[in-house]
């Protein structure tokens, strides 16, 4: 049977470095058989962060978040998954509010306040978590590892990616003032030679996901 694998591109520019490096790693599980569900947040019906409503905690709802709306829908899906590669470029030193609106809700949910069962999880799979940032490749590491503790422990075992100094426009010189901070001849000559490496890894890693022994 088939592993399914649910890939969610918590930025909003498609077609670009976040979403293709999810892209490479949602090929790279597809290559050993996976089957794949994207979701792109910024193209979903309304949705908020965690409302801290605490239906979560009653029995009859523990594991799932009680809040319906446009993310009830990816929420359902990783629930019955087998892995999950999710990605989100850093704005001002963190993931986007959308990544943190899924975050909150993935993790909240499985969080019991038990201290003899913390987590509520049934069905724990492995991730792949990407973030893609014009910072160095080392800027945001213990960010980075900070989610991969949570997710690890709420979700399933967590790898972390990421891709940094990123091209952020096709050409710097149409913008109306001198961004001064950056190079853009050294921007475009990573993209080309180092980026497309990127890609690879992050396709390898997407096929190493679906391999994971809790698969």
């Amino acid at each position: 049977m088939s592993k399914k694998i649910i890939a969610v591109n918590a930025g909003p520019r498609k077609g670009w470095n976040t979403d293709t490096l999810i892209n490479e790693a949602a090929k790279g599980a597809e290559s050993k058989g996976a089957v794949l569900e994207k979701f792109d947040l910024f193209q979903l019906e309304k949705y908020t962060g965690c409302i801290s409503c605490f239906g979560c905690k009653k029995e009859q709802y523990k594991g799932h978040c009680v809040c319906r709306d446009g993310l009830t829908e990816v929420l359902d899906a990783i629930r019955e998954a087998d892995g999950l590669i999710i990605g989100s470029p850093n704005y001002l030193g963190e993931m986007t509010a959308s990544f943190r609106a899924l975050y909150e809700r993935l993790v909240f949910q499985n969080l019991t306040y038990n201290s003899e069962m913390p987590c509520c999880n049934r069905n724990p799979i492995p991730v792949l978590l990407i973030m893609t940032s014009n910072a160095p490749d080392t800027a945001y590491l213990e960010l980075m590892r900070n989610y991969q503790q949570t997710l690890s422990r709420f979700v399933g075992p967590t790898e972390i990616f990421v891709g940094g100094n990123t091209l952020q426009l096709k050409d710097y010189s149409k913008l109306d003032w001198e961004w001064s901070y950056f190079d853009p001849e050294e921007k475009k000559r990573r993209h080309e030679t180092v980026f497309p490496q990127e890609c690879a890894k992050a396709y390898d890693m997407g096929a190493v996901l679906i391999m994971n022994e809790n698969v």
